[in-house]
């Protein structure tokens, strides 16, 4: 055996990621280079670790045993670096995030200065949908998830960010008839739903469902970037959080439709397991969020926190 970190490095993440294309995403890699430290690392075992079926990546149940031993290896050459750090009296360690999707225009706000404080630290941030989300916290994977949809399976702990309001969007050109909007005009207009397990759609078919309407469902779309797009091309229209509009709503490329009952208010919450042991790292960073919470939002997030 003659596999590299770079290589168990790499390969850990495939497996994280079920592709290597997302994979070469993470780690900031070219596709190609991904492909070749996989087969060079395949190389080494005559058991295959992974196998494509209809052009799908799937990870063999010997894959499966392989990238556990392989973030065992990691874990070990990062305790090394972190004790080596912690000597020279570095608060150290991992901090690992999971956060929903529309969480990325929010979660590193309250992040950046904390690791600017701390360059001993290092940052894992997942940034996916909500099912996802839960499903790391659930299996212990991180140490905090970023949600607007509290679950109600898990015990877990919470302190509140910030608000989250979703509007109901079109683009510019659309035309929606005179005002004012009552909640029947889901009844008439396209909509672009988000995919399933996504906060955003949970959210959206819980309003649609309370209020007993029936909609046009046009297309279903895996990602908040891709539904803001389709949006702006006129294919339809979508419920959005506003934090993920701002720039398109002030150079004119989408609009708010007002219509009634909304903007749909919740709350962003950081939130952790109950029983969860916190390690230095993770400690030290919820300290962090309940000291400057309220200064990180009043500097980044006025404009939001004062929109109506």
């Amino acid at each position: 055996m003659n596999y590299t970190l770079n290589q168990l490095r790499i390969f850990s993440t495939i497996v994280q990621t079920q592709s290597i294309t997302k994979a070469a995403e993470v780690l900031h890699l070219t596709q190609p280079a991904v492909s070749i430290q996989l087969k060079n690392f395949q190389n080494q075992f005559e058991i295959p670790l992974t196998e494509v079926i209809g052009k799908k990546l799937y990870i063999t149940d010997f894959g499966k045993e392989m990238a556990i031993a392989a973030e065992n290896i990691l874990n070990e050459v990062y305790a090394i670096n972190y004790k080596t750090l912690a000597y020279k009296g570095q608060l150290t360690g991992r901090l690992k995030i999971s956060v929903v999707s529309t969480g990325k225009y929010v979660m590193p706000y309250f992040l950046t200065d904390f690791m600017k404080q701390h360059p001993g630290i290092e940052l894992v941030l997942d940034v996916t949908n909500k099912s996802k989300v839960i499903s790391s916290l659930e299996n212990n994977e991180v140490d905090f998830s970023l949600v607007s949809v509290l679950p109600t399976q898990l015990a877990i702990s919470q302190i509140e960010l910030m608000q989250n309001k979703l509007y109901l969007v079109g683009s510019q050109e659309t035309d929606v008839g005179p005002k004012p909007y009552t909640m029947r005009l889901f009844e008439t207009i396209p909509l672009i739903y988000r995919e399933a397990g996504s906060g955003t759609r949970l959210v959206m078919e819980r309003y649609l469902e309370n209020n007993g309407l029936t909609v046009l469902k046009k297309m279903e779309l895996t990602s908040n970037e891709a539904v803001k797009q389709a949006v702006i091309a006129g294919l339809g229209y979508s419920v959005m959080p506003l934090i993920g509009i701002k720039n398109e709503l002030e150079n004119g490329q989408l609009r708010i439709i007002p219509v009634e009952n909304f903007p749909i208010k919740s709350v962003w919450s950081l939130i952790w397991l109950s029983h969860k042991k916190m390690s230095p790292v993770a400690g030290m960073y919820l300290a962090y969020v309940k000291k400057q919470k309220d200064a990180i939002i009043q500097e980044r997030f006025n404009w939001f926190e004062n929109y109506q």
